[in-house]
């Protein structure tokens, strides 16, 4: 297993977080160099990051956007 160094990451902020709402980012440069997106909770930088595969990430992001998780 490779081990990815995500305090290094440039996070970018989902177009659809609010200010001081529900804030999704996630570090996209991983999808070239890894295969990886890592996607984390913006109030928790420190906190855990999911790690989707390039599909699986379009996937989540097409169940978002269609209201699969509830009204965004």
């Amino acid at each position: 297993m490779t081990r990815i160094d995500l305090p290094e990451a440039r996070w970018v902020k989902s177009s659809h977080s609010t200010d001081g709402g529900n804030c999704v980012e996630f570090a996209p440069e991983f999808t070239a160099t890894h295969g990886i997106v890592p996607v984390r909770d913006s109030k928790d930088p420190h906190g855990p990051a999911l790690m989707f595969t390039a599909n699986g990430f379009a996937a989540f992001v097409a169940a978002a956007k269609s209201g699969r998780f509830g009204e965004i």
